[in-house]
């Protein structure tokens, strides 16, 4: 049900027990206890600041990359996508944009403008926040590569401005001061030919479309691929295409998708996650690691 702030100054919309799979591209997940959409920074720092210190936090943008278990999640979810959606440009060939704008509109937005770089973000189905996070790529891009500086806020509502050199970067891996959050990027981009990077975005979605389950119910990549190799081609030499368990099913275009046809429970795709590892590590020896952040309690 929808309740009001509780406090009269906050002006972003506060849920409780929110069901999570309306929020998560597998399209499962129990309840959140409480879920917040700010009006927009500032609302964002009035909110946090009257949280008690120890309250569960998880940011959420489109919900991608991200497993909520079936018992839901007992804190709190700061919901970005489509309310910190500020994108603009802040000098010649620096792009800002907030946590809760999409890879798509960031890639975008730039070549219209003639900039260059990013447009592998085209092709990932998140935010930027998202990115940030876990330093997405594809298609030989990373989104760490671009960033000038990013816009943190911690849990007292503060923000700052920190430097790439204050993080540890990697694959699909970024480590930096604990209890901050990214809340926007300022990306330094190329000047371009904008038809030649447009062209470039259609050639990667088409890729895209031709090798991904495209609009069946799934994470995005499930796990990371190891060094040297491909997590999707480990998973297929398994013989693990199609596998079923439960409702969640490997998917038979790319291995390293597992969907929800629509009758998956949060469970079934953990266990089918597990599955997937411990018969890689049997056949290949290779131990495969989740790229998908699990989160909660099960039932």
């Amino acid at each position: 049900m929808v309740a009001s702030a509780q406090q009269p100054a906050l002006r972003g919309e506060l849920l409780y027990d929110e069901p999570m799979s309306r929020h998560t591209s597998w399209r499962v997940g129990g309840p959140a206890r409480r879920f917040y959409r700010p009006a927009d920074l500032d609302d964002l720092a009035l909110f946090l600041s009257g949280l008690p210190e120890d309250e569960p936090l998880l940011w959420l943008g489109l919900g991608s990359n991200l497993l909520v278990r079936d018992g839901g999640f007992n804190g709190t979810v700061i919901a970005t996508c489509g309310v910190l959606n500020r994108i603009e440009f802040v000098d010649g060939r620096t792009l800002r944009a907030e946590a809760g704008v999409t890879c798509a509109k960031a890639a975008r937005f730039s070549v219209h403008r003639s900039l260059t770089g990013i447009e592998f973000l085209a092709s990932i189905p998140g935010t930027i926040g998202g990115a940030l996070a876990m330093n997405a790529g594809a298609f030989g891009g990373e989104t760490w590569e671009w960033v000038q500086c990013v816009e943190v806020m911690n849990r007292r509502g503060e923000r700052r401005m920190r430097r790439p050199g204050e993080y540890r970067i990697g694959y699909r891996s970024v480590q930096g001061p604990e209890g901050e959050w990214f809340v926007a990027a300022h990306l330094r981009l190329e000047a371009g030919d904008g038809k030649a990077a447009m062209a470039r975005i259609k050639g990667l979605l088409d890729q895209r479309a031709r090798t991904q389950p495209i609009g069946e119910a799934s994470c995005g990549s499930v796990f990371r691929n190891p060094p040297g190799d491909h997590a999707a081609r480990l998973i297929e030499a398994a013989g693990l295409k199609g596998r079923r368990l439960g409702g969640a099913v490997v998917s038979e275009k790319h291995a390293n998708f597992i969907i929800n046809p629509g009758a998956a429970t949060a469970a079934d795709i953990e266990a089918l996650i597990c599955e997937v590892a411990a018969t890689v590590e049997r056949v290949h020896g290779v131990r495969l690691q989740p790229e998908v952040v699990m989160v909660g309690e099960g039932l």
